[in-house]
């Protein structure tokens, strides 16, 4: 069956492709702006490393260890696809996603993640057996095909303030938002905060301006960039 973050990601990339959907303001005057058919491409690379190469498949856990990040809801997206369980805290996971690669141990895989806009790779040296996702997602294809179809009664989030199944996930766990929207979020809010209003957002065809917490929102970005939903 195709659950609700498949269809999902089928109307970003189909419909208005090539209109904003993803908008990150981050420290040092970093702007990062995806439209439908770009945020795709990075879910579908990202569904497609960890179905190819970390063996994932309906119902394997992931540790999202990262901050609300465009990076982050890249990751939760192609998770979704996959009918994978997205762990929030500390909970148990087969595979751990992060940004501080130094603690992680008992996984059967671990991926780092360098958060600034334009790396290539990771800054420096990693602990031996960890993946640089930076470097390895630019070799997948831009067309996820899961191997395996998922079930919506799987849990597709976990460790936040309660579980949710794929099924539930455009329903009981993303926002109720008006058509359209041009959502400021607020990284500051937390990860599961900025995953919830992000769908909420996408499902109603709208998109997201998602800003860091050392990035002040002035009059001029909300002007700049359109937004229409809550700025307070």
């Amino acid at each position: 069956m195709s659950t609700p973050a498949m269809n999902l990601m089928t109307a970003l990339r189909s419909g208005h492709s090539t209109s904003p959907r993803l908008t990150w303001y981050g420290p040092d005057s970093e702007r990062v702006e995806l439209s439908g058919r770009v945020l795709d491409n990075w879910v579908a690379k990202t569904s497609n490393f960890l179905q190819d190469e970390l063996d994932a498949r309906p119902g394997t856990r992931l540790r999202l260890d990262l901050p609300a990040h465009w990076k982050s809801l890249v990751w939760a997206l192609a998770a979704w696809q996959l009918g994978m369980e997205v762990v929030l805290d500390d909970g148990d996971a087969e595979l751990l996603v992060t940004d501080n690669p130094d603690g992680g141990s008992g996984f059967d895989a671990v991926v780092a993640v360098p958060l600034a806009a334009l790396a290539m790779k990771w800054p420096g040296d990693l602990p031996a057996g960890v993946l640089d996702y930076a470097a390895e997602v630019r070799l997948h294809g831009d067309v996820f095909m899961a191997h395996e179809e998922p079930d919506g009664g799987l849990a597709a989030i976990s460790g936040g303030s309660a579980p949710h199944s794929h099924s539930e996930l455009l329903d009981s766990f993303a926002d109720t938002l008006e058509g359209g929207v041009r959502l400021l979020v607020r990284a500051s809010e937390g990860l599961e905060a900025a995953l919830s209003h992000a769908l909420g957002a996408w499902k109603e065809d709208g998109s997201v301006v998602l800003v860091h917490a050392d990035v002040e929102v002035s009059q001029h970005l909300l002007e700049n960039e359109r937004v229409s939903g809550p700025a307070s």
